[in-house]
Formats: C-alpha cells, structure tokens, sequence
C-alpha cells in the first residue's frame, strides 16, 4: 500500500526497500553521421541491454526531505555522492515535478565499470526515475513525467529508461524499438581503463558517415545477426584505441576467443563485446579470458531478444 506521501509500505513493516537495475546499455552498432551547429554529434545506433547491471536501491529515511545517496560495490572508488551524481540529479528533477520522495535515501550498487561505453551513470539515472515512479507515482498526466525528465540527464537516459532494443538516432533522443532480435549470448571485457566521451568525439577523423543499413524483419539466430552486424561499425572505436591502446588488445583478445561471432568495442569504450551462439560458449570464453588477463573485467551475460 501507499502512505498519504505516496511512498510504498508495508503492513505495519515501514517502508519497503525496493531497488531497479540498470542494465548494461550495448551498443552492437554506432555510427556518428553528423554534427550539429550546438556541437552535439548526430548518431544512428542499434542498441540492446545486457542482464548484468548497476543496481539502485531506496531505503527508509524517515527524517531525510530529499534523498541522500551511498554507493558500495566494487566500482564505487572514485565516484562522489555529491549534487552532480546523474542518481542524485534524476531525484531531484522527479521531486520538482511532484514526486513526494521525502522519507527514502538511494544506495547505488556499482556493478559495472566506470567510463566504460555501457550506460555508466545514464543507466542509473533512468534506473532511479523508474524505481521512483514504482514508489511514488505521480498523477497520470498527458505525458510520462519520467521520459520528460529523461533528455534533461543526458542525451543517452531515455534509451536507457526504455532499456529494451531499439534504434538511436538524432543525438540519442530519436528512439524506434526493434523487432526480431535473437537473444544474444556475450562476454563483456573491460581493460579497467575510463574513457573520455568527449575526448574520443574531438579525435574522430570525420563525422558525416552514412547511417545503418536497412535492418532485417528479423534474424533467424545471433550468426545471421552477427553476419548482418559486419556490415556496420563502431564510428568511435578508431579514435579510442588511438587514446587508448588497451581497447585493441581487449578486442583482438575476444575476436581470438573459441567461438565468437562478432567483436566490437560498445558506445565510447573501452568495453569491447563479443557475440557468441550460446550461454556455454560465452561462458567458457569468459573464463579463458579471465584467466589470460587477471586485471581485466570480464563478465558472461546475454541480451534479451525482441
């Protein structure tokens, strides 16, 4: 049930704890097809979300008026729970348009790599403006509040509220959903080095490229999605590996990996991905590149298909 705060509780228990992933945003294709005269690239994107993620949490607070927020995990080092945290800006953008958040602090549980290319701080913004809606909803208005806030965060945050497949275009914001993707077994790699987005745009050698080609009706399995996936790029990943050299080892290690079908660094980087036929195979590959590279993140999962 609900307080008269709108805030979920239980029978006689206080408020609940409850929490939202924010699953690994991959993007399986990136081109940067032109920029702006405001400076922002324009991209067209095939984009999917992994089964692994950050996970946001809200918490009795029972004296707090706005949320505070603590984050653990074993990407937490470095980040600050300060006013510019993307977690700590979506709560206060939901409370101005109403939300009664009063009563409840936010823990960030930081699974995934920081600076890495798979949603970072974009995916727990959309995460925290999901989770708050679940607890404190707002009036049903003409148009959902969360996918207003969503472009004020970051020209990724909406993709990753949808967190389903879908097409990216314009600088982010232009947002299709796609049909007949497989389910997509894959290992994530991460060197453990971040990555600057900005740094990797001004080092791009051109920006006016073509976009996707047509997309299929459907795929028939992740080899004909990987077939199809060879005839597209990664426009961003020439100049990251240029700024950083580990991306390249990253990525001839996955390409060497028993049975993978396809990989490619994801959105800025450095993570790079590769696609394989099935759970056993990911998983094995990510055990031998585990093993071959210690300080490396490596991480088996799968995307859902659609």
């Amino acid at each position: 049930m609900t307080d008269a705060a709108g805030i979920a509780r239980g029978a006689g228990s206080g408020p609940l704890l409850v929490s939202e992933v924010a699953p690994a945003k991959i993007n399986l294709a990136l081109h940067v097809t032109g920029r702006r005269a405001d400076g922002y690239h324009t991209l067209d994107s095939l984009v999917v979300f992994a089964a692994i993620g950050d996970t946001i949490e809200a918490v009795p607070a029972p004296d707090a008026a706005t949320p505070a927020l603590a984050i653990r995990g074993p990407f937490a080092a470095g980040l600050q729970a300060d006013p510019d945290n993307l977690v700590l800006r979506a709560a206060r953008a939901y409370a101005a348009h109403g939300g009664a958040i009063a009563g409840l602090d936010l823990r960030l549980d930081k699974q995934l790599p920081v600076a890495s290319g798979i949603g970072g701080g974009s995916a727990d913004a959309a995460a925290t403006l999901r989770l708050l809606a679940r607890i404190a909803p707002l009036p049903a208005p003409a148009t959902d509040p969360c996918a207003a806030i969503a472009p004020t965060l970051g020209a990724d945050v909406p993709m990753c509220l949808r967190s389903t497949p879908l097409r990216a275009t314009g600088i982010g914001e232009e947002l299709q959903p796609v049909a007949g993707l497989p389910r997509l077994p894959m290992v994530l790699v991460n060197p453990r080095v971040a990555v600057s987005t900005p740094a990797v745009f001004r080092a791009l050698a051109r920006c006016d490229n073509p976009g996707l080609p047509a997309l299929p009706a459907t795929f028939a399995d992740v080899a004909a999605l990987a077939a199809w996936l060879e005839t597209t790029r990664n426009d961003l990943e020439a100049p990251a590996t240029a700024l950083i050299p580990e991306i390249a080892e990253a990525h001839a290690a996955m390409a060497a990996a028993e049975g993978c079908l396809l990989a490619r660094m994801s959105g800025s980087g450095a993570t790079v991905f590769g696609l394989f036929p099935d759970d056993a195979g990911a998983t094995r590959a990510a055990s031998g590149l585990a093993a071959a590279h210690p300080g490396w993140w490596v991480a088996a999962t799968h995307a859902p298909g659609s």
